[in-house]
């Protein structure tokens, strides 16, 4: 039986009909046309987006009619993730604000950070984190989330997206425990020494950049590109973080699509490439012992593109 047209499920069907029509890119919270109608849908009537909405035939009045046929405008018409046009995201279970100054949350290092970084930390003993291009403060607020006990800092080098990140920490209440730093990686992070350093820096090389979903061109350049072959700001975090890294701690890094290039580029550095039930790849562990075997290596390849430049 087919939903009624006004019901929040007949509007469902509608709005994946229309933007299945369309050239649109899915990939920042939804990977079909289905589940993002469903997240337009439910946002534009105020509904629960957990899992755990049943009442797909309640009536959509006509200011949330207008509201949804506005959106699936935009979203057709400028190529823009839904999650710039609501001004909203979900990560880790939790809803972020986002804006066009950050970069929309899609990281797989939520599953990561669901486990307790199990069985490469014990939960228990980590005191505090760091997270390295935090965007809108995401993976930060689910570490503190998750961890009870745990401070961190987070640090990025665009003053827009620490605004936002400083809006999300405060929706969420942890401004005792997240502490937003402005500094370009670990530029102007104070001296410290950390249980666990998360980085999800920018990865993709200049030139695929250009060739990317128009979807992907709405984010910050800043936070997409990094060097002729997406690797420049994996290298200086590989470089620098054994100085804030405990002896005992871990760093988590993504690199995307670029993890083969790293692999290549450091064959003999010991990376931990991680797997995800959820799906995902493109995320590597180091621990202290292999950040420091590797340094000489990071350092040669890093003075190399210097030479260059």
């Amino acid at each position: 039986m087919r939903a009624e047209r006004n019901s929040i499920a007949g509007w469902i069907e509608r709005v994946t009909a229309s933007l299945d029509r369309e050239d649109l890119y899915f990939g920042h919270g939804t990977d079909n046309p289905r589940d993002e109608a469903a997240w337009l849908v439910l946002h534009v009537v105020g509904a629960t987006l957990d899992g755990t909405f049943a009442d797909w035939g309640r009536a959509v009045d006509e200011v949330q009619q207008r509201e949804i046929e506005r959106l699936v405008e935009a979203r057709c018409q400028a190529r823009q993730p839904l999650a710039y046009l609501i001004g909203a995201a979900w990560f880790g279970g939790m809803e972020f604000e986002v804006t066009p100054d950050v970069l929309v949350p899609r990281s797989p290092i939520a599953e990561l950070i669901e486990d307790g970084f199990r069985p490469w930390l014990d939960p228990r003993r980590v005191s505090r984190a760091l997270d390295v291009c935090t965007g809108c403060g995401c993976i930060a607020i689910s570490l503190a989330r998750r961890l009870p006990h745990l401070g961190v800092d987070a640090t990025d080098i665009s003053e827009e997206a620490l605004r936002v990140a400083a809006r999300n920490v405060q929706r969420h209440g942890l401004q005792q425990r997240i502490r937003l730093l402005q500094s370009d990686l670990f530029q102007s992070v104070p001296a410290c020494r950390y249980d666990l350093i998360v980085a999800n820096p920018p990865y993709v090389p200049i030139d695929e950049a250009t060739r990317l979903p128009a979807e992907y061109l709405s984010e910050p350049d800043l936070a997409l590109v990094s060097g002729t072959d997406g690797l420049d700001a994996t290298l200086r975090i590989l470089r620098d973080a054994p100085d804030y890294l405990a002896e005992d701690g871990i760093l988590v890094c993504e690199v995307g699509e670029s993890e083969a290039r790293l692999a290549q580029l450091l064959p003999r550095v010991p990376f931990v490439w991680l797997e995800f039930a959820r799906g995902g790849s493109g995320v590597f562990l180091l621990d202290w012992e292999g950040l420091q075997a590797g340094r000489e290596l990071v350092e040669e390849q890093i003075r190399q593109r210097e030479d260059v430049a």
